[in-house]
């Protein structure tokens, strides 16, 4: 299988597919790239090179005990991308994956950037403060921390069962194969990377990386995202971009790119092809 090895020695799993543009996809918490077959695959057949990797401690990646947090996250992706002499190339982000394009635009530049896309993600930020008080309250974050630690198998069953993928709405038929390669996915990383994770997305603040975007960026983001509010989400990272585009998707869930793949695909695919 594919590696690379980091400046810290962290060993990093990666995929890549096919010739032409590259699109490097940045998966979310606690998944893998993995998640990204659907787009890969689609992409493949519409004449781009696709790229995705396995975030440290996630996945195939080696589960290290440190470095979780998004400027880690970020150079490891730089990492990937100068390994593979990736240029011209569109980032695409979801929810973890959005924070982890944006700090790594913001960190190491756009030589190498076309343009980027984050679906249902975590910036500007998550968590309730004094100057971001529609925030979700840290007490949200510090009792996923408390269940990963009591039965961390059960957790991952309870969440793509119900709020991930919106499978608790009226209405809404749960697709078990989902959920059943949600845990898979989740199972397959580190216990202690996906605990400090859960500070890493919801206490990173990515206000000032947002404004040193100038790549035209599109924000994808359901309404009825359970899990990254749209409120406080989407339509303020689409204001503080400089190139930004908001699209907004009435009733979709946060794993829309899995629930909705083939709105996603398409919209993204105009967008690549703008």
């Amino acid at each position: 299988m594919p590696f690379i090895t980091t400046n810290d020695g962290t060993e990093i799993f990666y995929k890549d597919w096919g010739s032409g543009q590259p699109v490097v996809f940045s998966h979310g918490w606690p998944l893998s790239a993995d998640d990204w077959d659907n787009q890969m695959l689609f992409f493949l057949r519409n004449g781009y090179r696709v790229v995705a990797h396995d975030r440290r401690g996630h996945g195939r990646s080696a589960q290290v005990d440190e470095g979780h947090d998004l400027d880690h996250y970020a150079d490891d992706l730089a990492a990937v991308t100068a390994h593979l002499d990736l240029r011209n190339a569109i980032h695409v982000g979801h929810s973890t994956g959005g924070g982890e394009v944006v700090r790594y635009l913001a960190r190491h530049g756009e030589e190498r950037v076309a343009k980027a896309a984050l679906i249902a993600a975590v910036p500007p930020l998550m968590v309730q403060t004094e100057a971001n008080p529609n925030g979700v309250p840290k007490s949200v974050f510090d009792d996923i921390q408390a269940q990963l630690a009591a039965n961390r198998s059960e957790f991952y069953r309870a969440l793509p069962s119900g709020p991930f993928y919106g499978y608790n709405r009226p209405g809404v038929e749960p697709s078990e194969a989902n959920i059943q390669n949600w845990w898979r996915q989740g199972m397959m990383g580190g216990a202690k990377a996906h605990y400090d994770g859960v500070v890493a997305f919801s206490q990173t603040d990515f206000t000032e990386d947002l404004k040193k975007i100038s790549v035209p960026v599109l924000v994808m983001h359901g309404d009825d995202d359970q899990i990254v509010p749209y409120e406080n989400s989407g339509p303020l990272s689409a204001k503080l971009l400089r190139n930004g585009e908001l699209k907004t998707y009435a009733g979709f869930p946060h794993g829309m790119p899995t629930t909705h793949a083939d709105t996603v695909n398409a919209d993204l695919l105009e967008f690549f092809r703008s």
